[in-house]
């Protein structure tokens, strides 16, 4: 039988109270599990599970969190859950002692064990670890979900992850692979050559990220200072492209204060890198090559499930310019509309908004957002945005209006933003004052004027690329998850009223 069916008729609070009066009674008889210990584990599920030959007859300390407790006379089965999985330990009286087993029965689901015992096979062939002795290590004072619902709200699961780590495994496994994955991109940038560096997330000015992003503000008392939270990493990396070090990437946490939604957090994980003396093309052969490489190491496969669809990372790229995307998806030729009046009149022609200090380049943008980006399912480049609309962006010689700039989708989604930068200081400060005169206009998301990076440029920056990569969305991509929240350990989260 389950030890806990006979609370199982009891609410959850009256359960709790049981649990407290269980620890009251172990203090009382000298047990007291949050006091400081230190136990040696020797060996985790895992390692049994994989290598029963090398263990069978060994005596081992495994520690984890009781997850079922099935009681059989004066014996016990249960269930212990570790970092890499579970492993049974048979309990016996005989074994451990009737003093101990009698504080053992006291033993709730959920609470934390330490388990010393020999490797064994049962009569029904599983392994298990026969307890020698059983240590209380931590008392849970709470009630797991039951067993074969779970935890399937996923406000509370986002909520308390915590629990939803402990009894849904899928999500253990998902955020494993979001380490892997990190690690599968460092590896893949230092065997390139790129220094991985760190800069401040508190800023003076909010720059970068296309000029296209509203910050978070906050309050330096020290200084008496206005500062914000970055919204990206661009521009102190690319002073240090001015400052020699030619290849350099972060991985670090940026802030936009914008709407929430499966691929949007207010909070996330951005990869930004630089390199000197390459272009955009550059950056598209880094950037696939970076995609297939970190699925190869992560999955060992570069075709992977993402949904309904099977998104393959094997084959080049498909490479498309933004105008063409709109002609081909709507029918409008942006190559055609000379003027922001013409742009205009299309757009409500085709019943896409705009506001009155959009430009023609914002307009040929919400086309886009409109009609092309939910095609965008295997992974395809978009290339050439309007100059308006990518301020840090170098012009394409032969067609000003336009930029050496791409970005990468995948599930309709944008995986990743690169240009060749712009490093000429004039050009720079005349984009900054055309963004200053959006902000003014009412564009809020307009980038500010950065003049210390002015200054930078100034002292010469080399032709290079770069490439910013919202990572939270490859994690995605690569466990195929729904939304973002699946794929960040604490997503942002209104506070309920009762907290």
């Amino acid at each position: 039988m389950n030890e806990n069916v006979g609370e199982a008729h009891l609410s959850e609070h009256e359960q709790q109270r049981v649990r407290r009066q269980k620890l009251e009674a172990l203090q009382a008889a000298g047990c007291d599990p949050f006091h400081h210990t230190i136990y040696n584990v020797t060996a985790h599920s895992s390692d049994i599970h994989n290598n029963f030959d090398e263990y069978e007859g060994k005596t081992v300390s495994v520690a984890g969190r009781i997850m079922t407790k099935r009681v059989q006379g004066k014996a016990a089965f249960i269930d212990v859950l570790d970092r890499h999985g579970r492993v049974q330990s048979y309990v016996r009286g005989d074994n451990i002692g009737e003093d101990e087993y009698t504080a053992f029965k006291q033993y709730d689901i959920g609470d934390i064990v330490g388990i010393t015992g020999e490797v064994f096979r049962t009569q029904k062939g599983e392994v298990s670890i026969r307890a020698g002795s059983v240590t209380l290590l931590a008392k849970s004072l709470q009630v797991l979900p039951e067993k074969w619902h779970g935890l399937t709200d996923m406000e509370a699961r986002y909520r308390r992850r915590y629990v939803d780590l402990i009894v849904n495994p899928e999500i253990r496994d998902t955020f494993i692979k979001r380490t892997a994955i990190l690690k599968a991109i460092r590896n893949f940038l230092d065997g390139r050559g790129f220094l991985e560096v760190d800069t401040p997330v508190l800023q003076t000015v909010s720059a970068g990220a296309g000029g296209t992003a509203r910050p978070f503000l906050t309050h330096h008392n020290t200084l008496d200072l206005e500062m914000y939270l970055r919204i990206a990493l661009e521009l102190p990396l690319k002073r240090l492209i001015v400052g020699g070090l030619e290849r350099v990437y972060e991985l670090g946490r940026c802030f936009r204060n914008e709407g929430m939604s499966t691929k949007h957090n207010p909070e996330f994980t951005m990869l930004e890198l630089y390199q000197a003396y390459t272009d955009y093309h550059g950056m598209m052969e880094l950037t696939e090559s970076m995609f297939r490489q970190v699925a190869l190491d992560v999955l060992g496969t570069a075709v992977v499930p993402c949904g309904e669809y099977m998104i393959d990372l094997s084959q080049p790229f498909a490479k498309i310019t933004m105008v063409d995307a709109v002609l081909q998806y709507s029918g409008v030729d942006f190559n055609q509309l000379l003027t922001l009046e013409d742009a205009q009149a299309a757009a409500k022609k085709h019943g896409v908004h705009f506001e009155k200090y959009h430009t023609k380049g914002n307009i040929l943008e919400s086309f886009f957002d409109e009609f092309v980006e939910k095609n965008l399912i295997q992974p395809t480049f978009i290339m050439d945005h309007p100059t308006d609309i990518s301020p840090l962006t170098k012009r394409k010689p032969d067609n000003p209006e336009y930029t050496e700039r791409f970005e990468l989708f995948i599930m309709c989604r944008e995986m990743g933003n690169a240009y060749s930068e712009l490093n000429d200081p004039i050009d720079q400060r005349q984009r900054f004052a055309d963004q200053e005169a959006l902000r003014a206009a009412g564009e809020d998301e307009a980038s500010m004027t950065d003049h210390d990076f002015l200054l930078a440029l100034e002292y010469g920056m080399p032709p290079t690329g770069g490439l910013g990569v919202g990572v939270d969305r490859l994690f995605m991509l690569l466990t195929n998850s729904d939304s973002i929240r699946d794929v960040i350990f604490f997503p942002t989260m209104k506070p309920m009223q009762n907290q």
